[in-house]
């Protein structure tokens, strides 16, 4: 199940680069033939976003690639971290009406119809019961809570990903930096009097400071949107173990008045 998610979620970063990665080569194209609206537009600084990109190089294009791959896995996890996503309260009570109807084939068959995290933890749970024979509520509890320890897991590392964005992009932007600086005083330390003029030296700082400044254009909102995601996450983990907790009351519940085994394909 976790490499399910896994492949999920590579499917869905993907998918979300590869649609924005089309709408910005989209504006590049446009500001090439000569957008004058993109050409004309000088911040506050005196500097365009065209000069500010030329003097960044080549740090600015990994930088713009990070962006695009953290606004991608912005909007996977506002899809796969909604309500319901995790622990489906429909799913929750179809599964709860069939485990106290003692019908553990169909609750089998619901959690391989709808494949998430709870699922996977009830799956977990009738593994156990189905391999184990006399399994006892404790080694019951024990396999419950592992599986769901594993869906915690993978559902919290998720956002981490955002979390290194947001170190990955300023350490970039001081890469522009350092590579910056060494062209403005390389000049000087070359000997050459003229490719000294403050002109040169003020264009090798500004391309310092501009591959710092987009960097943490990227990594601040990266930082910000983790914190929501991380939030956002433990609230979902949170009802994860409420209905696993349910779910395995229940199967114990039953199993106090009836022996769960025989009642399990062993297909």
């Amino acid at each position: 199940m976790k490499s399910r998610m896994n492949k999920k979620m590579f499917a869905g970063v993907m998918a979300c680069m590869g649609f924005l990665t089309c709408a910005i080569a989209q504006e590049a194209v446009s500001a090439a033939a000569g957008a004058p609206a993109a050409v004309a537009a000088v911040n506050s600084y005196g500097m365009s976003f065209k000069q500010a990109w030329m003097y960044g190089g080549v740090i600015m294009w990994v930088l713009a690639a990070v962006s695009v791959f953290a606004l991608a896995l912005v909007f996977y996890f506002l899809t796969v971290l909604r309500v319901g996503a995790v622990a489906p309260h429909a799913l929750l009570s179809d599964i709860l009406g069939r485990v106290r109807a003692n019908d553990l084939n169909e609750v089998r068959r619901l959690c391989d119809r709808h494949p998430c995290p709870l699922s996977a933890v009830v799956l977990a749970s009738l593994e156990c019961l189905r391999n184990v024979p006399q399994c006892d509520a404790s080694l019951l509890r024990s396999a419950t809570e592992a599986e769901g320890a594993r869906q915690a897991d993978a559902i919290q590392g998720q956002t981490e990903f955002l979390l290194d964005v947001s170190t990955i992009a300023p350490l970039l932007g001081l890469l522009g930096t350092v590579l910056g600086m060494m062209a403005a005083f390389g000049s000087v330390a070359s000997g050459d009097v003229a490719s000294a003029k403050p002109v040169v030296l003020a264009a090798g700082v500004s391309k310092a400071i501009v591959t710092t400044v987009f960097g943490l254009i990227v990594a601040i909102p990266s930082m910000a949107f983790y914190a929501c995601f991380r939030r956002r996450a433990s609230r979902q983990i949170a009802n994860l173990e409420t209905a696993s907790v349910e779910v395995l009351t229940a199967i114990i519940g039953v199993g106090a008045k009836a022996g769960f085994i025989d009642r399990i394909d062993k297909a």
